[in-house]
């Protein structure tokens, strides 16, 4: 029956607010008994499996470790840890996004969020060669809608908006800043949501 169904793009939902926020979820990961966390400052020398890595030393993340797909991840905490109130890779299920693939609605998590003074970011870091990707845009489009409404969520109440950030992975750099990238990278149409 799934694959029959169909939906009317020009149909509008109302959006309501059931909580206005969910406390973290937990984050799961391996490590080999008694590893230490490396410092994600320091790039690792072999950097083709770096989701083997654990990462910790952060003063500014939500969690004490993390674990990263890829170095420009790793470069992309860095910024964070430097201009972040305060920041977390999203376990699974911390945001309940879904998105729209062939018949299936699975799950979106996005890589990071995180808090600066005037505004909350979610941010997805990308390969270059998967930006225009039809799985990665369909994400793209239900985050950029989720933080519209979390904006106008925030708005009533006097809180910060929500801007969601796909940037491309040798877009990241570790000097660069976290207001450049949004201003080069946020929003489908050019600009923060």
């Amino acid at each position: 029956m799934q694959k029959h169904f169909w939906q009317d793009p020009k149909v509008e939902y109302d959006v309501v607010v059931t909580r206005g926020f969910t406390a973290l979820r937990d984050s799961a990961y391996t490590a080999a008994a008694g590893e230490e966390p490396l410092d994600f400052r320091i790039s690792p020398s072999d950097k083709s499996n770096m989701s083997k890595y654990l990462f910790g030393k952060f003063t500014r993340c939500l969690y004490s470790v993390q674990k990263f797909q890829s170095d420009a991840e790793r470069k992309l905490a860095v910024i964070l840890e430097r201009e972040a109130l305060k920041w977390f890779k999203p376990a699974k299920g911390q945001f309940q996004i879904y998105y729209k693939l062939g018949a299936d609605n699975p799950e979106y998590q996005p890589d990071f969020v995180a808090e600066t003074r005037d505004r909350i970011y979610m941010l997805e870091p990308k390969a270059a060669n998967q930006m225009k990707d039809g799985e990665v845009l369909a994400k793209r489009d239900v985050a950029e809608q989720w933080c519209r409404h979390a904006s106008d969520h925030a708005r009533s109440y006097g809180g910060k908006p929500w801007t969601y950030v796909l940037i491309p992975h040798d877009a990241i750099a570790d000097n660069m800043t976290l207001d450049g990238l949004a201003k080069q990278h946020a929003g489908s149409k050019g600009g923060a949501t």
